[in-house]
């Protein structure tokens, strides 16, 4: 059943995102579709991922694929859209042109739309001249009251034109979910391009129409939308269409708090995913960008965002997005995953660095060299850098890497011929009697070397980095287990000709 004008088709929720597919999913972008996804849910409402393409020269559909991919990653499902369809689709908006051709046909035969024939370089003087009179630029109308005859003139002439949509001069105001309150003065926009022509729809137009007859409810978007707001408003009235409610979400900042952009780092979410993030972490980073929960619980599981999630806990200030926060939170979730699943999630981290060969290490050793580096690990990435010496046969590092304090090379060599004697003499290899030793051991040597008897350093530095020829790594017990005895006294020899 048809609506009626300027109401509400109904109370029940329905949102959308739609993002432009002219570029990668951005994580401003994922925001704004898990705060739409929570919205909905929370609400029993629908969810919808609508592709405005309208750009036919930008738009791509690797960019397509690739938004669906990545918010499937996340965790994010969407009631209707353009893989899975609806009552109310197509869900591209490339495949809507006759639909939007109707309403600017109804736009332009009621005279609340109209051809422009100014030039591109016409409207720049005009705008120039406005700038240098201090007057806020606008389109001046030149073409807002042409005498049809001239309109179908210049039409089959097929001079370039574009449709110009007629702005009332009026304060147009609504109520924001998140900012309250919101008045604009229309008088400043002057009347705005809609369409390059019938089969040509822009943004503001086609977004209108969408919303209305997919029967948006509520328009969740990013800050950086809310100019676009009167405009849209402007039009649903003119088209006898209702308006939603809006809420538009804070800014995502840099930490010096300007806007978010590629200069500062990689904000496509694609990257977050190559590099190693989890999408449990960035959900739970995301949603605190802006949001509030009331309370101090700062990790939550999708589901629980659902259950508590509301818009009232917008915040209106802009987020500053973190991204020690988000390597804090992402190793808090690899800590928590199961071996056998992070180590799925490595695997191909390795494979690709080179150093994991098919055959070359057992399931087993693979997980335990996995488990002893998790706990440095802030993305699956940092596997191949934590772990890489496990899966080398000779370790390249510089010799004074091997001291500890103010040890010469002569101290270093004893230390670690005294290591080498205890391990050869361990008859049960393991980590258990491995650690026992070389702890009874590094006293004894202390004593023998005059050095300070509770400092294990002496003995246990030079093995650790003779063992894995890092300054930082798990601990000397746990890489001689994994290495085995053989490989153990190998490379504490490399290490012996190294100095």
């Amino acid at each position: 059943m048809r609506q009626k004008s300027g109401t509400q088709p109904n109370r029940a929720v329905r949102v959308r995102f739609a993002p432009s597919p002219t570029g990668p999913l951005h994580v401003g972008g994922s925001r704004t579709a898990l705060f739409n996804y929570l919205f909905a849910r929370k609400n029993h409402g629908r969810f919808i991922l609508r592709i405005e393409d309208t750009d036919t020269q930008r738009s791509e559909q690797r960019w397509t694929d690739e938004i669906i991919e990545q918010l499937k990653w996340l965790g994010i499902e969407w009631d209707e859209g353009p893989d899975i369809d609806g009552k109310f689709g197509p869900y591209k908006q490339s495949q809507r042109i006759d639909i939007y051709k109707k309403y600017l046909e109804k736009l332009l035969n009621e005279d609340k739309a109209y051809y422009c024939f100014c030039t591109a370089e016409e409207l720049e003087l005009k705008r120039q001249e406005q700038m240098a009179m201090g007057i806020a630029p606008k389109y001046d109308g030149r073409c807002s009251h042409l005498d049809k005859e001239i309109v179908e003139k210049n039409l089959a002439e097929e001079k370039p034109s574009v449709i110009r949509f007629r702005v009332k001069n009026k304060k147009v105001k609504f109520t924001d979910l998140v900012r309250g309150r919101v008045e604009f003065d229309s008088s400043l926009l002057g009347d705005v391009v809609i369409a390059k022509n019938l089969d040509s729809p822009l943004y503001h137009f086609a977004v209108v129409v969408d919303d209305f007859l997919m029967q948006i409810s509520h328009v969740i978007r990013g800050e950086e939308h809310l100019p676009n707001t009167p405009r849209q408003i402007l039009l649903q009235e003119a088209l006898g269409f209702y308006q939603p409610e809006y809420a538009h979400l804070p800014l995502m900042l840099d930490t010096d708090r300007s806007k978010l952009s590629k200069r500062q780092g990689d904000v496509a979410l694609a990257d977050y995913h190559n590099q190693g993030y989890l999408p449990e972490a960035l959900v739970n980073f995301m949603v605190l960008l802006g949001w509030n929960p009331g309370t101090e619980k700062e990790i939550f599981t999708l589901a629980q965002l659902v259950k508590e999630f509301s818009m009232e806990k917008v915040q209106k200030p802009g987020a500053v997005f973190n991204l020690q926060r988000l390597n804090f939170l992402n190793g808090l979730y690899i800590r928590q995953k199961p071996i056998e699943k992070l180590t799925e999630l490595c695997a191909p981290y390795l494979k690709e660095a080179g150093l994991l060969v098919e055959g070359q290490k057992t399931q087993n050793v693979l997980q335990r060299i996995i488990e002893v580096s998790r706990t440095r690990m802030k993305k699956i990435s940092d596997v191949v850098v934590l772990s890489d010496f496990f899966f080398q046969d000779k370790l390249s590092y510089d010799k004074d890497l091997l001291k500890w304090q103010k040890m010469s090379d002569g101290e270093v060599r004893d230390s670690l011929l005294y290591s080498k004697k205890i391990l050869s003499n361990i008859k049960e290899w393991g980590l258990k009697n491995i650690e026992e030793e070389l702890i009874k051991s590094s006293e004894e040597f202390n004593k023998e070397k005059g050095y300070q008897e509770n400092n294990k350093g002496y003995m246990l530095w030079p093995l650790r980095v003779a063992l894995s020829g890092k300054s930082s790594s798990p601990s000397p017990f746990e890489i001689a287990d994994i290495l085995g005895k053989e490989k153990t006294l190998k490379r504490i020899e490399d290490a012996v000709k190294i100095l």
